[in-house]
């Protein structure tokens, strides 16, 4: 199984050189970060993946730039993976994110993994000009419309949120026909109809988090039915899984036998920013995960 090693960085936590060089060395397939561009000061909504009443923690808002924080780990790393676990897509504008993503991947020689999301921090989005209640319709057609200037010589769209002539729109990317896009949605408590339905329109893959062995195995006998339904290989997605990151080596290889079971092809333990605070914490996750 596939272990790539997910982090909450920050401007306190290790540089991503640093980070990126540690897990190519290490032997993780991939490094992914997560992406917030702002976090209000008095948000209404609760932080979805605390308890009632838990403030968003203060690292939130400082999460660089994840495109930069990529590619400057691309400059130093030669074989390591390099994606976003999540970028929030309905909060760019979509011509200029095919562009950054183009880029990084043909630079980069192919090596970029683009999970998605359409966020949960309603008042984050809402300053980001977002349609909340119709974020993942948005980010459903930013893709498609992505997946034009990735795949043609001269690209146009004409959608409900974006919209642009025949234009030219290079370097496309090194991976063909487009880097992989893993739709990040779905966990062990929320419904998951959406979150597939997304996956069967435009992913390449499912990349849900804190989701049971059992749960999933459930999950993935729906998504195939969606993909036969729909006249796409099942076979041919990718499923991840994203979890915490505290287990020792016989917990994590328990985990990674019971996911593969069912279907799942990566592991993606996750390092909250706080777990930088041990400075051996890549290298214990490296012992517990990687063979």
């Amino acid at each position: 199984m596939k272990v790539a090693l997910n982090m909450q960085i920050t401007d306190t936590t290790p540089h991503p050189m640093e980070i990126a060089r540690k897990c190519e060395t290490l032997g993780f397939e991939a490094m992914l970060v997560n992406e917030h561009m702002v976090v209000p000061v008095n948000p209404k909504v609760r932080y979805y993946y605390g308890r009632p009443g838990d403030p968003i923690p203060e690292y939130y808002a400082h999460f660089p730039e994840p495109f930069i924080a990529l590619a400057m780990a691309a400059a130093v790393t030669t074989t390591l993976r390099l994606g976003t676990c999540v970028s929030l897509v309905p909060e760019h504008e979509p011509i200029a994110l095919a562009k950054e993503i183009g880029t990084l991947d043909f630079l980069s020689g192919g090596r970029f993994m683009f999970g998605v999301g359409g966020g949960w921090l309603r008042d984050e989005s809402e300053v980001m000009g977002v349609n909340f209640p119709r974020r993942w319709e948005i980010t459903v057609e930013y893709l498609r419309a992505m997946k034009e200037l990735w795949t043609r010589r001269e690209a146009a769209f004409q959608g409900e949120f974006v919209k642009f002539p025949p234009v030219r729109c290079y370097p496309k990317p090194a991976q063909q026909p487009h880097p992989p896009i893993h739709i990040g949605a779905g966990d062990r408590n929320a419904p998951c109809d959406r979150a597939l339905r997304n996956v069967v329109a435009v992913g390449d893959g499912w990349m849900p988090t804190l989701m049971t062995p059992q749960k999933m195995a459930q999950e993935l006998k729906t998504l195939r039915r969606m993909c036969d339904e729909a006249g796409r290989d099942f076979n041919a997605l990718e499923i991840s899984i994203a979890l915490g990151w505290e287990y020792s080596r016989e917990q994590a290889k328990g985990m990674m036998r019971e996911y593969e079971a069912v279907g799942v092809h990566r592991i993606i333990p996750t390092i909250g920013a706080t777990g930088f605070d041990d400075a051996d914490i890549i290298e214990k996750i490296a012992d517990a995960f990687v063979d």
